[in-house]
């Protein structure tokens, strides 16, 4: 699993985009079922809905004993979400999205801050409500 998907994943995203590929063969296994197969698409559709990104987070930096600057810093946005926020585990997360290669193999403030912007960007097009601040 990437660290995106385990990201969405600790957000309740559900793989909206994951769920839509398995659904088509399998109505297409069952063919002989139309009506099965009907309800079927429309259900990944659906199923994208807006989770609220923002009001996770809060609660989950309320319930925190650390201090956490997560709206800024990707180390603890993936602190929060208790996923692996080391270097090497950051580097694999900027290889994944496509992060310019000057920065993941150098200036790591750089990659850093591309990392926060470009989660919090990808959040949003998968239906999070990312306040226009943090984008």
């Amino acid at each position: 699993m990437s660290i995106f998907s385990a990201i969405l994943d600790k957000l309740g995203f559900g793989h909206k985009t994951d769920a839509a590929p398995p659904a088509a063969p399998a109505a297409d296994a069952g063919a002989p079922s139309a009506a099965t197969s009907s309800p079927a698409a429309p259900s990944p559709v659906v199923a994208i809905s807006q989770v609220d990104v923002m009001a996770k987070l809060e609660a989950l930096a309320a319930a925190s004993p650390q201090k956490s600057n997560w709206k800024v810093s990707i180390a603890d946005l993936l602190r929060l979400l208790g996923l692996d926020y080391s270097l090497d585990s950051r580097k694999t997360l900027a290889v994944e999205l496509g992060c310019p290669k000057e920065f993941i193999g150098g200036d790591y403030a750089q990659m850093n801050m591309w990392l926060h912007k470009t989660v919090l960007q990808r959040l949003a097009a998968n239906g999070g409500n990312i306040p226009k601040e943090l984008l």
